[in-house]
């Protein structure tokens, strides 16, 4: 990682202090949560790249890091870290034509049915252009972003054969997005989390278990083993922790972005989205720095802003329904893979 990099990371407490803290810290993952899901849509939409979505989304993060949820909506944050990235990551789109896939997106018309000179569209443009000054200076000018998944391709071309460990990986590096993770530790740390997270759900909860994983010295050969079970491989099982070649305090980093995913997981609305269940049911790991919980159920927080959202004159307060809920399953992932 580039020294120019490591501005960007940030401890933990620091997201206790940002120009949003006026907030609980709950509603502020939420909203942010909420910015990245509705960034993604407005991405895809586009049919931008994944690469180009991973850095707007870190801007996004980046962003609010020095600004507040308050003094700047997601949705106009989003837009123009998206619009940015058209330009630095070379799949140019018109603003016009980000301002409209904005318009559709809170109003449900079509982008192509969208009248040439509409009065919506032509707000959402200067908005996005003046909220792209701001970025601008937020980011200091810094249009390098690295991602969890280049290490993530590179942890797969030794071992190319886990298909099912890879798919889940990636979709956790997609969902890690929708946590602060990028601006608390290094790509790799990310990567190593994510493919660790993906070893233990793809061969199961009797399979090693998920704190012998994430370790600094090789687990014990001696582990009880379910006889209903294959015996994961110690080697298999340390495959990331020793390809990135992790300190000790980069395997506590490994533990502690563990937790804070799978944190993330058990707050989601199991009920609408059941598919969820056996990640949100993952404890966290017994080695993770101890702290309060950072995350309370979205359903929660739903009940409690959707009076604010359904009585707020502004229209981008409410942000459209995902259409794979508020993260998505690992058998289905969240964005284009290519």
């Amino acid at each position: 990682m580039s020294e120019d990099s490591s501005q960007w990371l940030f401890p933990v407490d620091a997201l206790y202090h940002t120009p949003s803290s006026s907030e609980p810290l709950e509603k502020i993952l939420y909203d942010l949560s909420r910015g990245v899901e509705f960034l993604f849509r407005l991405g895809t939409s586009l049919k931008l790249p994944s690469p180009a979505l991973f850095t707007a989304a870190t801007w996004f993060h980046r962003f609010y890091m020095r600004y507040s949820l308050q003094d700047f909506h997601r949705q106009d944050v989003a837009a123009a870290c998206v619009f940015l990235a058209t330009k630095t990551e070379e799949c140019g789109r018109k603003l016009r034509d980000v301002a409209k896939v904005y318009h559709s997106k809170l109003t449900g018309v079509d982008p192509s049915g969208a009248a040439s000179e509409c009065k919506e569209v032509d707000q959402y443009q200067t908005a996005i252009l003046m909220t792209e000054e701001y970025l601008l200076q937020a980011i200091c000018f810094d249009f390098t972003v690295e991602s969890p998944h280049a290490e993530l391709v590179d942890l797969f071309g030794a071992n190319p054969n886990e298909r099912d460990v890879q798919d889940y990986a990636w979709t956790f590096a997609h969902d890690s997005y929708r946590t602060p993770l990028c601006i608390l530790y290094p790509p790799r740390i990310i990567a190593t989390a994510c493919f660790i997270l993906a070893q233990y759900i793809a061969e199961g909860p009797n399979s090693l278990p998920l704190d012998a994983r994430i370790s600094f010295s090789a687990p014990s050969s001696s582990l009880p083993t379910p006889p209903s079970h294959k015996p994961a491989s110690p080697d298999a099982s340390r495959l990331a922790i020793e390809f990135f070649g992790l300190s000790a305090n980069e395997v506590q980093d490994v533990t502690d972005a563990v937790a804070l995913l799978l944190e993330y997981y058990s707050v989601q609305d199991l009920v609408a989205y059941p598919h969820l269940a056996h990640i949100a049911a993952v404890q966290l790991p017994k080695a993770s720095t101890p702290r309060d919980p950072m995350y309370k159920p979205f359903g929660q927080l739903q009940v409690a802003h959707a009076g604010t959202d359904a009585t707020a004159s502004d229209q981008r307060t409410q942000t459209p329904r995902s259409s794979h809920g508020d993260i998505a399953s690992p058998f289905r992932p969240s964005l284009n893979t290519n």
